[in-house]
């Protein structure tokens, strides 16, 4: 076995499915890290927005942030409910990767002024990416055991910071030293950037559609599979099912609580830092930072989950979020962004790992895109909020510093909700729901693939 193949293993990505799973984490994680965090907010701020009061760009840049993702919040439901009874799982994820790619590109051709071009690929971007997160999400239900969610969601968001930490990397050389690379300036280095993204996403997902069959369809023979009143009957059936699966609901409360301080850091945390005056290189060093503190701690996430449970180690990553929101807050200096950087680097990718396959335990195999379906929503409200929040507090007082405070509200209360969350419990209802559906607990492999389609 070779080392790379060994340190997967050690990973727990035991599978090729697994590993082919994992690497879609890898691959979007470049627009996340580029687009979304880091380059094309700055961008955006010095060149797109040009002309534009910076409180004005600052909240066009939140409104357009939060109209993309309430877009998701609405689509994904009724998309993760025609694939489940359809078997295209894959198919809808390879849509909205494609969606999300081609906006990508378009930024690359953004000039000066050109905020409203900006902002509508961005927000294309975003429905891409988090539309094609909700599909990949399901997968990870149908390919992975009970016993292996844990350490394989932490390994994806491990994998996830790593290539979104290794392109972001070549990228700042390039934004620093234009010149080496045959530019004329940082702009021109920012707009090559962007395609960097787009090729990366597109060539690291490929791994996902070759080695993971699609799901078996769940469709009634007697309705038709893609009738849009099944689906929207499916729909109604699966919230009153909810009832059945109080744990996961629970979870999602909690989740829909919490996410919500998550998201706002990772979205508008450069924007921040710009407004206050930290210089681009900073702000690019101490996200940078942030990926690779983030790799070993995803995977100590994993393990820490395996030992003590899920719960307790998403609880401490919410305990480090209240002392980030009371630092963001005094945040003055350079200095003070990159210890900031350093603790969400700490628990960032390891609460929404847990998150994830926490959920992901709770949950029904062939209800898995549905189910994820309404994850994104509570997700999705969340991040909706937030930039709306934020963007309404900066309308109000001209000043972002006053948004951070009110994040304590949604960490302390999204952990009050969490400790009533009985995982067991809702391990338990899950896989009975299985059983009666004649589900196996065997996870999705090609020869499982294939062995349902013999039959």
């Amino acid at each position: 076995m070779s080392a790379w193949g060994a340190l997967m293993s050690r990973m727990g990505l035991t599978r090729p499915e697994l590993r082919a799973w994992a690497w879609y984490d890898w691959a979007n994680s470049a627009y996340v890290t580029t687009v979304v965090a880091v380059v094309f907010p700055i961008y955006y701020k010095s060149v797109a927005a040009k002309g534009l009061p910076s409180d004005v760009a600052s909240s066009r840049f939140a409104l357009v942030t939060a109209l993309a993702l309430g877009t998701v919040a609405v689509l994904s439901p009724v998309l993760g409910a025609l694939s489940d009874r359809a078997g295209r799982l894959k198919t809808l994820l390879g849509v909205f990767l494609t969606l999300g790619v081609v906006s990508t590109v378009g930024l690359a051709l953004v000039g000066p002024g050109d905020w409203k071009w900006a902002l509508g690929c961005f927000g294309i971007g975003n429905v891409g990416l988090t539309g094609s997160i909700v599909f990949s999400d399901a997968l990870l239900r149908h390919v992975a055991r009970d016993e292996e969610l844990d350490r394989v969601s932490t390994a994806g968001y491990a994998l996830g910071y790593l290539g979104g930490g290794v392109l972001l990397a070549v990228q700042l050389v390039m934004l620093v030293k234009p010149a080496w690379f045959g530019l004329a300036d940082a702009a021109s280095a920012s707009r090559v950037a962007f395609l960097t993204v787009a090729v990366w996403w597109a060539a690291f997902s490929v791994p996902l559609f070759l080695r993971i069959p699609e799901p078996r369809p769940t469709g009634d023979a007697q309705v038709p599979r893609l009738s849009l009143g099944g689906v929207f009957a499916q729909l109604a059936e699966t919230f009153r099912a909810l009832r059945q699966y109080r744990e996961a609901l629970l979870l999602l409360v909690a989740y829909l609580l919490y996410s919500d301080g998550i998201g706002t850091i990772i979205r508008l945390s450069t924007l921040y830092g710009t407004e206050l005056g930290i210089g681009q290189g900073a702000l690019m060093g101490a996200l940078l930072m942030t990926q690779a503190v983030g790799v070993p701690c995803a995977v100590l996430f994993g393990r820490a989950a395996s030992r003590v449970g899920p719960k307790p180690a998403l609880m401490f990553s919410l305990a480090v979020y209240v002392v980030v929101t009371f630092l963001g807050y005094f945040m003055r200096s350079p200095v003070h962004f990159f210890a900031l950087a350093l603790l969400v680097g700490m628990v960032q990718g390891g609460s929404q790992a847990l998150s994830r396959s926490m959920f992901a335990q709770m949950i029904p195999r062939h209800r898995a895109a549905e189910m994820f379906g309404l994850f994104s929503v509570f997700e999705k409200v969340t991040a909706v909020a937030g930039p709306l929040v934020f963007a309404a507090t900066v309308e109000l007082t001209g000043s972002s510093r006053q948004a951070v405070l009110s994040l304590l509200v949604f960490f302390g209360s999204g952990a009050l909700v969490l400790w009533r969350v009985d995982v067991a419990e809702g391990k338990r209802a899950a896989r009975e729901s299985e059983a009666r559906a004649g589900w196996s607990q065997a996870p999705l492999t090609a020869e499982a693939a294939e062995a349902v389609r013999a039959e």
